[in-house]
């Protein structure tokens, strides 16, 4: 599964050496044990330099240092160098130069979860559930997803090879030309009286994006619009204050979320603005275990403010914040790291153990044999911050809504029941006794 941080920007913010606060929990001085500590690191450094069977990189090797810390934290504390930072910079804004495929990563080998509509994978065929062996004739099998990404990411207008793994075939060579991808982070359709509304990221363009869509399927479906679905899954995040956009969107007034940092007093809440724009219209978020982070803040919103039912699976369970801080600038990289957990409105923390949906279910049949491969989540993750409120992970179980046997899997499963749901007006009674109540 790909991970993706929400994200904070700090501008202008610098550390160093200097910056660090120099005590221990008790408020003693601890600024003599830290140089010991960072003669220590110069020391191993230096031996480094002068005894290593070959030479060093030392930029390299600072770096992989420094990362050596900060994963040593938790799974999404990391450095950006320079390259780095602009690239994350390029991809928040929702374009950059790749081939437009979503993917995620599966018993250690990528897997693409949709191709974008005209891009390069997609006008080569490329299919959802394909597996990508090899790029550049260079095995990626077991590599982190990031670093997967970042070598089928590059220069516009340059060439790349990628094998593709597809079920009942033999593997087969695919080559492709890298594009300017602009992400369409929000996509609107009709169903007859129902919209359909999906969220694929959480970028710069996607509060903006997903206002747009909501007046598009009012104009679409007029007084006649029974509800609509907002499309969650595989949604792995983004920037956290386009996640409060899209849950101001929704909401008439009232919390969002909230964070918490490392101080008692250190809480900050959002809050939405009068005015929902749907007017009370029934909405089903659509999550399964691929949402994440800010994807988990809409959907905590909706269902803990009575707005909307939620439907699927349950999510990723990614309750943290991640600051990016540049360092000189960006000149010299930029740190991402954890600087608090957020909260939903009823103040339940979903970290490890995601937003379990109102109505479970699943998008294909479950094969009890299989129950403890259910995927990966964020409890999983080494070093994961723990639940402060003690909530576990719901164990393995058969879902209590699944495909029928005779199910076609290229269908829609769990698109097919929110449809259903909302069009019976099952979903508009959940929520007036649940509001009642």
């Amino acid at each position: 599964m790909r991970m993706a941080w929400i994200a904070v920007p700090v501008i202008g913010l610098a550390v160093g050496v200097g910056a660090l606060a120099w005590s221990d929990s008790d408020g003693s001085p601890a600024r003599a044990d830290t140089y010991r500590q960072l003669e220590l690191f110069a020391d191993v450094l230096a031996r480094v330099q002068s005894e290593y069977v070959t030479e060093v990189d030392n930029p390299k090797a600072i770096e992989a240092a420094l990362n050596g810390m900060l994963t040593s934290l938790d799974p999404h504390s990391s450095y950006m160098s320079p390259e780095e930072f602009r690239d994350m910079s390029v991809q928040t804004r929702g374009e950059y130069g790749g081939l437009g495929i979503e993917v995620t990563t599966e018993d250690g080998i990528v897997r693409v979860v949709s191709p974008i509509d005209d891009t390069p994978a997609s006008k080569a065929g490329i299919q959802a559930g394909d597996y990508i062996t090899h790029i550049n004739d260079e095995a990626i099998v077991g590599l982190t997803l990031n670093d997967a990404v970042k070598k089928m990411r590059g220069a516009v207008g340059t060439p790349i090879t990628i094998t593709i793994a597809r079920q009942n075939s033999e593997p087969f060579d695919v080559s492709l030309t890298r594009e300017i991808i602009s992400v369409r982070a929000v996509t609107a359709r009709m169903d007859g009286d129902i919209g359909i509304i999906r969220i694929s990221t959480f970028n710069e363009r996607t509060g903006a994006a997903l206002e747009e869509a909501i007046r598009d399927v009012r104009r679409q479906g007029g007084a006649g619009l029974k509800g609509v679905v907002v499309d969650l899954r595989n949604n792995p995040g983004g920037l956290l204050d386009q996640a409060n956009r899209v849950s101001d969107a929704f909401l008439d007034g009232g919390e969002i979320t909230s964070t918490r940092g490392r101080k008692a007093n250190d809480i900050q809440r959002y809050n939405a603005r009068r005015g929902d724009m749907l007017e009370g219209i029934p909405v089903v978020a659509l999550i399964n275990g691929g949402s994440a982070s800010a994807s988990e803040i809409v959907a905590g919103a909706l269902q803990d403010r009575g707005r909307g039912i939620v439907l699927g699976v349950t999510s990723f369970g990614k309750g943290s914040v991640q600051t990016v801080i540049p360092l000189k600038g960006g000149r010299d990289g930029a740190l991402r790291l954890t600087t608090a957990r957020y909260y939903t409105p009823s103040g339940r923390s979903i970290q490890g153990a995601g937003i379990e949906p109102d109505i479970e279910v699943a998008q294909v049949r479950v094969d009890p044999a299989r129950l403890r491969r259910l995927g990966l989540s964020e409890a999983d993750l080494p070093r994961a911050l723990s639940n402060q409120d003690g909530v576990r992970r719901r164990g393995p179980h058969i879902p209590e809504d699944q495909p029928p046997e005779n199910w076609d899997k290229a269908g829609d499963y769990q698109m097919k029941r929110a449809i259903e749901l909302l069009r019976q007006g099952t979903v508009a009674e959940r929520l007036r006794q649940r509001n009642a109540g």
